[in-house]
């Protein structure tokens, strides 16, 4: 029997995917901030833009490496199972299920309902005393429930949902940043934001803060090792599987681009920062300047819509993810979570772990992180825990690909010198620059105390697999 996928995409189709999966709503909730941390400097708010997207065209290059040498990869555990084994990627599983994407996507629903709450004009958090506001704490955990039941029990309506709001998350991106750059250089806005650099109220940022940016910035890319896995399905996927992923991220580049530069249409700099540190008054700021109060407030819809597709692309894979570690026969009871439910033919226990780990990032990042209703206040301003779940745990799954290109370089001997080598190499050091950009950007205690909790999970995963092991033993005895 012939298991391969069918050889149903073209090059068209590929850049398609690539740009639909990357593009999310990271540039609506992270834009704002970076132009805060850059203190208003729009070129090195450009710059930012340029550096992660570069960044993430020469990792995605080397996985697709990978991927077009070994075809039936379907995502980040197998690339990791090809490169070092099936143990390392049990624990790249491991960190997926339990750690990345349930904190990204609990991270999307709070943000979901941040966007949600400004049609309104209400604000998500008083920043003058550090409170939370309850209505955005309810209804990011709404979105978040309901994203996860509607993935477990009608995955399909799922996919399609997801499909439509792609396709929504690129209207407001591609209105203001082709309408805004054009308005803002024909009445001076832009150039009066430009100037900000040579006033006296311009402060150059540190480092730290240009750093911190980049790390920020990470998440609006984030997508692309899903992108790679076209493959399989993708005609002449040598050639161009690296044609579209090249294409596909500079076309989100220059729409990144252009969006932040059209953030200038705003005029005034200091309204821009003030907007610090989510920025989600900013979009109505400058849509409103450009098409109206009216266009400025409905333009939420789109944004809330772009956050929650973002969100439930991220549950799409929460719920797989331990199901995904229980079909390769290991994990905590791998016949368990590896059950397929035969009603809707889907994994429903593995997406009660994924509601569960969810739940539990969604309470980390509400109370945690952001000090909740007044009540953590004192342990959110430690820096040991003050440490935001989604930017650090894309950091921390860079991290994880240094083994993986390490692994290309020392085992794929029939690749060419530049495959082999020079592609991977340049990875490793992008990778490394990651972890650079957060050490600096948000100090080595924010950074020691993820690790310190990253150990903790990465240490009970593996007692589970022991313990797995040795009841297989037993058994076998």
């Amino acid at each position: 029997m012939d298991n391969k996928m069918e050889k149903r995409y073209g090059l068209p189709t590929a850049i398609s995917m690539v740009i639909g999966i990357v593009i999310g709503s990271g540039v609506f909730i992270k834009g704002g901030k970076v132009l805060s941390l850059t203190g208003g400097n729009l070129l090195q708010g450009i710059a930012v833009v340029g550096i992660v997207g570069l960044i993430c065209i020469i990792c995605s290059l080397v996985f697709a490496t990978l991927g077009s040498k070994y075809e039936k990869v379907n995502g980040v555990v197998d690339y990791a199972e090809l490169a070092l084994g099936p143990k390392y990627a049990y624990f790249v599983g491991w960190f997926m299920t339990m750690i990345y994407t349930p904190a990204i996507a609990s991270m999307l629903a709070f943000f979901s309902s941040m966007m949600f709450l400004q049609l309104f004009g209400i604000a998500a958090i008083d920043f003058s005393t550090g409170m939370v506001n309850p209505a955005a704490i309810g209804l990011g955990a709404g979105f978040l429930i309901f994203g996860y039941g509607i993935n477990a029990l009608s995955p399909k309506l799922a996919g399609k949902l997801q499909v439509g709001m792609t396709v929504i998350k690129l209207i407001p991106l591609i209105l203001m940043g082709v309408v805004g750059t054009i308005a803002g250089l024909i009445n001076g806005a832009t150039l009066d934001v430009l100037n900000f650099v040579n006033t006296p109220e311009y402060t150059p940022v540190d480092g730290a803060g240009f750093f911190k940016a980049i790390v920020g910035f990470a998440f609006a890319y984030e997508g692309w090792i899903l992108a790679t896995s076209i493959n399989s399905e993708l005609k002449d996927s040598k050639k161009n599987l690296p044609r579209a992923l090249v294409i596909g991220s500079v076309v989100t580049i220059v729409l990144y681009a252009l969006y932040i530069w059209a953030m200038s249409i705003v005029g005034d700099v200091n309204t821009i920062i003030s907007t610090w540190p989510f920025g989600e008054v900013l979009p109505r700021i400058a849509f409103s300047k450009l098409f109206g109060s009216v266009v400025g407030t409905v333009v939420y819809v789109f944004i809330t819509i772009s956050c929650l597709g973002t969100m439930n692309g991220l549950i799409m894979a929460s719920c797989r993810n331990m199901y995904s570690i229980s079909s390769r026969g290991m994990g905590p009871k791998p016949e368990f979570f590896g059950h397929i439910d035969p009603q809707n033919n889907f994994a429903i226990k593995s997406s009660i772990v994924g509601l569960m780990t969810g739940g539990f990032w969604y309470a980390w990042t509400v109370v945690m992180w952001m000090g909740g209703p007044g009540l953590f206040a004192t342990i959110h301003a430690s820096e040991w825990f003050a440490w935001e779940p989604d930017e650090i745990g894309i950091i921390c799954l860079y991290l994880m690909y240094i083994p993986m290109m390490i692994g290309l370089m020392v085992k794929a001997k029939d690749l060419d010198p530049i495959k082999r080598f020079v592609l991977p190499a340049l990875g490793v050091l992008c990778c490394l620059f990651f972890c650079y950009a957060i050490w600096v950007g948000y100090g080595w205690k924010q950074c020691v105390g993820f690790l310190i909790f990253f150990a903790v999970v990465m240490f009970i995963g593996y007692l589970f697999e022991r313990h797995r092991i040795k009841k297989a033993e037993k058994s076998k005895s």
